[in-house]
């Protein structure tokens, strides 16, 4: 008998500290030396444990990795932020404490946000990433998802190129 000892579930409000660990660790792994030194250290001084116990008791659409209880990182997703077309679903940040990162457990987080977006008639996917993300572009490539649109986002007065992906 196998025991999984990682699933994904809905966030709950006593995930809070362990998510904002997820978000700090995942994002300095990441961010460091893409997005500007200041921009970064204040974007992720504003997502501390209070905000995620804010936006949990929203009841807002977050996913877990739980990992033997512990919440390893997350996914948001909910209805895509622009028009574009057949693309009614978005998944707006995945990200995994860099503990769990590479062990196969994106995908999970990735396919359990697709499902629920199903399970709300949200067909149709969207993500966006950094363009200089070159794990996050290769995950979702590697996903299925194809390249439609650029853009750019702002980090104080640096402009950072960032790509769509999307999936029918």
């Amino acid at each position: 008998m196998s025991v999984d000892v990682a699933h994904v579930r809905p966030a709950r409000p006593k995930d809070a500290d362990a998510l904002a660990s997820a978000y700090e660790e995942a994002w300095r792994g990441t961010y460091q030396g893409i997005i500007p030194h200041l921009n970064l250290e204040r974007m992720i001084a504003r997502r501390g444990p209070q905000w995620w116990q804010r936006v949990l008791k929203r009841r807002a659409a977050v996913l877990v990795l739980d990992f033997r209880g512990e919440a390893a990182g997350y996914v948001t997703f909910g209805r895509c932020r622009t028009s574009r077309g057949p693309y009614r679903g978005e998944i707006f940040e995945l990200y995994l404490h860099p503990t769990y990162q590479g062990l196969g457990f994106g995908p999970r987080l990735f396919d359990g946000a697709r499902q629920r977006l199903g399970e709300l008639r949200l067909k149709g996917l969207l993500v966006w990433a950094l363009a200089d993300n070159e794990a996050a572009c290769s995950f979702y490539l590697r996903q299925g998802g194809k390249p439609i649109a650029e853009g750019a986002e702002g980090f104080g007065e640096t402009s950072l190129r960032k790509i769509a992906f999307a999936w029918s």
